[in-house]
C-alpha cells in the first residue's frame, strides 16, 4: 500500500489552449523522478516529453526536455552545476544564481518553489530561474515571486521574462498545482 502512494500520475488539462498533460512523480528512489508528456495544439502542434531528477528535498539535478513537432525533434538537456548551469553540457554563466527550472508547458515546476515557499514559513519568495520556453526550445534568466494567500492558494509574479503577468494557483497540502489561473487544472481520472 504504502509504495502506491510513493508513486503518483498526475494530469493536467491547458485551459487556454488545447492541451494535456500525464505526469509520473515517483518518490519510491533517489533521485526523486517525474516524468510526463504534454501535447498541445498550440505553435502548429508538439508533443514535449520532461524527465526532472529532483533530491529528497525537491530541488532540480537535471531536467531533460525532447519536442517533437512540426520542425522536426529537439533536445535540451539542463543539468545544474555548482551555483549555475549546464545546457547541453556547456556551462551557461548567464544562469549562474538561477535557483530552480521553469519549463513554460507544465505547472509542475511551479511546485518546487512553491513546497519552499510552504516549508520556510515566509510570506514570500523570490527567486532567479532559468526559464524553459518548450514551444521555441530557448533558455533564458528570469525572476519570479511567489506570494502565500493562504495554505491552499499562492499568487504567483512574474518579474522577469514576461513582467507584470500574475495568476494566483490552487495548491494541495504537498505544494502540487490543483490550479493556475486561465492556464491549467488538474484532472482526477474515473
Amino acid at each position: 500500500m504504502a509504495r502506491a502512494l510513493e508513486r503518483e500520475v498526475i494530469f493536467w488539462r491547458r485551459l487556454d489552449v488545447p492541451g494535456l498533460e500525464r505526469l509520473l512523480l515517483d518518490r519510491s528512489r533517489q533521485p526523486i523522478t517525474a516524468t510526463s508528456c504534454v501535447i498541445c495544439l498550440e505553435d502548429g502542434g508538439f508533443q514535449i516529453m520532461h524527465r526532472w531528477k529532483l533530491t529528497p528535498a525537491w530541488r532540480t539535478l537535471s531536467l531533460e526536455v525532447e519536442k517533437h513537432g512540426p520542425k522536426g525533434e529537439e533536445r535540451i538537456l539542463l543539468e545544474r552545476a555548482a551555483s549555475g548551469w549546464r545546457l547541453n553540457g556547456i556551462l551557461r554563466r548567464d544562469l549562474e544564481g538561477a535557483e530552480e527550472p521553469d519549463l513554460s508547458v507544465t505547472p509542475f515546476c511551479n511546485s518546487l518553489p512553491i513546497r519552499r515557499l510552504m516549508q520556510a514559513g515566509q510570506p514570500s519568495l523570490t527567486l532567479d530561474v532559468c526559464y524553459l520556453d518548450a514551444a521555441k526550445m530557448t533558455v533564458v534568466p528570469s525572476r519570479q515571486r511567489y506570494d502565500l494567500l493562504r495554505p491552499d492558494r499562492v499568487r504567483y509574479l512574474d518579474l522577469g521574462r514576461l513582467p507584470g503577468f500574475e495568476a494566483e494557483l490552487d495548491i494541495d497540502e504537498r505544494g502540487i498545482v490543483e490550479s493556475y489561473g486561465s492556464l491549467f487544472e488538474r484532472l482526477f481520472p474515473d
